[in-house]
């Protein structure tokens, strides 16, 4: 049995006998002396408290491991790293993974939808994501004038021909109109 208490000319020089410490609450490893005066080692794994922890398996990194309410928490949330998208139309959105980012990652508009805008591509008066147009309409038009008939057992489409971008104008020539005398006395009316 070891001493718990010392008494020296009648002063209490060291008293263990209301001391708490036990086996279990001693951290591995560290000695001390229990309220009895026995030298006991510690068989604790904790330093902390872990009860009102808050942490998920899904919050710590696959690989990582944490204490959380007196358990060992195994991480399941994905280490992504740096991630990179590119976007390359206009209705295309980017989905960002769930887990970590390392916040190296970035997400951009595709380079070849990057080098189509340009102030000559865009009309002018118009900006789109910061680039001003310059564009008029008149840069490399090549319109064209056509004449037609009309027809009268079907529709007519009028389109520019291979060489042209654009209409100037349509000239709708007039429907062929002509009236005779007839054998009956009356007027025939001959039109196309």
């Amino acid at each position: 049995m070891g001493i718990n208490k010392l008494v020296y000319g009648g002063e209490v020089k060291f008293d263990l006998t209301a001391d708490t410490v036990t086996q279990d609450k001693l951290l591995r490893g560290f000695t001390a002396h229990d309220k009895a005066g026995e030298a006991i080692t510690g068989t604790c794994d904790y330093d902390a408290d872990t009860q009102d922890a808050t942490a998920a398996v899904a919050e710590i990194l696959v690989g990582k491991t944490a204490y959380a309410r007196g358990t060992k928490l195994e991480g399941v949330m994905p280490n992504n790293g740096s991630v990179t998208g590119a976007i390359s139309s206009k209705d295309d959105e980017y989905t960002i993974p769930q887990g970590y980012h390392d916040g190296s990652g970035k997400v951009s508009i595709d380079e070849t939808e990057k080098a189509k805008l340009t102030g000559s591509n865009i009309r002018e008066g118009i900006t789109v994501l910061g680039v001003v147009g310059t564009m008029s309409g008149t840069e490399d038009a090549n319109p064209q004038s056509k004449q037609v008939v009309p027809s009268l057992v079907s529709s007519i489409t009028v389109v520019p021909d291979e060489g042209y971008n654009y209409l100037s104008q349509v000239i709708v020539e007039k429907v062929p109109y002509a009236e005779s005398q007839n054998a009956a006395g009356g007027i025939t009316v001959t039109i196309g």
